[in-house]
């Protein structure tokens, strides 16, 4: 029996207030919203999950549902975990273990600095891994990816300018967005269209790296829930296919990173093309990791959707803008869509509800959002361009 195809996403929602709330919540609230919410859009009562797939908050999930799991996933590799826990609920389903899965998660990345004691993570300052990197300038995500453009523009010849085209065309996808951060002025005072200019001359965050090269820190809750074929088909939202999955890594300090230019990913889409049965030019919608410019741009190269050194023309030349042949991070991405600070979650519900047709319904975007695409490639980035997780979409 296949383990391509073996099942389905079936249903995803948010959590019902996400971005920059004014009153702060807690992960735990943004989990159980979004939880309640995609029961109710899949019809599949909370009772009948039997698997429960999240970042370290796994038990306590389940004990606030009342739930006494068949499986529990606690696979906490950064940004691109949900991905990896969408390949491990496939590989339970197909076993048989479990029917249905539920992959959650909930980061308040934005009110967790006005709750006391919120913060998400306790950071152990004298960790192997931050003795080791702070005598060499890396502490902290900007002055990592700081290294990685720097040596990007050294070997290929690119400019940050070149990446500027990336958040511009974002930045056009969150203005069909409504629930992106940046959707308008009326959503946030920064909000609306950039310019290359604006990009450029934005303040400095690690040089050469402005504010408009980095990804958004906000709220959000997401679930999505994948189910055995015979109940996706019995359902009353449209199943979306999981017809190939792979995961990998390439170190976990950035200091051991081979290639500063090059990330798993490369590994982690060709175990997840060969189990699909198909290769880059069967794809047509692409949703990449984009904690920066940088992340995108390397990402559509290790995904074979574009040379080596050239993943920032897919932006440039429209081809990732709305309309384009390609379009990538429909939702505004984590640039100027929302990104919470793992935004693995948020790319698995842009994929859904672009292959179920439900892009473009008022809520989850306007005219111009919801693409033709039957194909979809997914890929979450963990950690510092650490760890990667690639799933082949397919609509019913």
């Amino acid at each position: 029996m296949s383990f391509s195809r073996s099942a389905a996403i079936v249903g995803a929602a948010e959590a019902n207030e996400i971005g920059y709330p004014e009153e702060p919540v807690t992960a735990l609230q943004l989990h159980m919203e979004s939880i309640k919410n995609v029961s109710e859009q899949t019809g599949i009562p909370i009772s009948d999950i039997d698997g429960i797939f999240s970042v370290n908050m796994t038990s306590e999930i389940a004990e606030h549902l009342g739930l006494h799991p068949k499986y529990i996933e606690t696979t906490a590799v950064g940004g691109c975990s949900f991905e990896i826990h969408v390949h491990h609920a496939m590989a339970a389903i197909h076993a048989g273990i479990i029917d249905i899965a539920l992959v959650t998660h909930g980061e308040n990345g934005w009110s967790q600095r006005k709750i006391p004691g919120g913060a998400r993570y306790p950071r152990n300052e004298t960790s192997p891994a931050v003795q080791m990197s702070m005598p060499y300038g890396l502490f902290g995500a900007p002055s990592n990816y700081a290294h990685s453009m720097v040596a990007h523009n050294h070997r290929f010849g690119t400019t940050p300018e070149d990446f500027a085209h990336i958040a511009v065309v974002t930045r056009e996808w969150a203005t069909l967005n409504p629930r992106a951060v940046m959707h308008s002025k009326d959503t946030h005072e920064f909000g609306g269209p950039i310019t290359i200019e604006d990009v450029q001359k934005a303040p400095m965050i690690t040089w050469p790296l402005t504010m408009l090269h980095c990804c958004l820190q906000t709220d959000h809750g997401g679930s999505v829930i994948v189910a055995r074929p015979e109940i996706a088909r019995s359902l009353r939202t449209k199943p979306v296919w999981v017809a190939g999955a792979g995961e990998n890594m390439s170190h976990s300090n950035m200091l051991e990173m081979g290639d500063f230019t090059q990330t798993s990913a490369y590994l982690s889409a060709q175990t997840a093309y060969e189990m699909a049965g198909m290769g880059p030019n069967d794809i047509e919608l692409a949703l990449v990791y984009d904690s920066f410019t940088l992340t995108a741009g390397i990402t559509m190269e290790m995904l074979g959707l574009a040379p080596r050194g050239e993943g920032y023309k897919l932006w440039r030349d429209g081809h990732a803008a709305p309309g384009g042949r390609l379009p990538i991070n429909t939702n505004g991405g984590g640039l100027s869509f929302n990104h919470s600070g793992m935004y693995g979650m948020q790319l698995l519900i842009e994929g859904y509800r672009q292959l179920s047709g439900t892009a473009e319904d008022g809520i989850n975007g306007i005219k111009g959002k919801q693409t033709d695409a039957r194909t979809a490639i997914v890929n979450g980035t963990g950690g510092t361009l650490s760890t990667t997780g690639t799933l082949i979409l397919e609509a019913d």
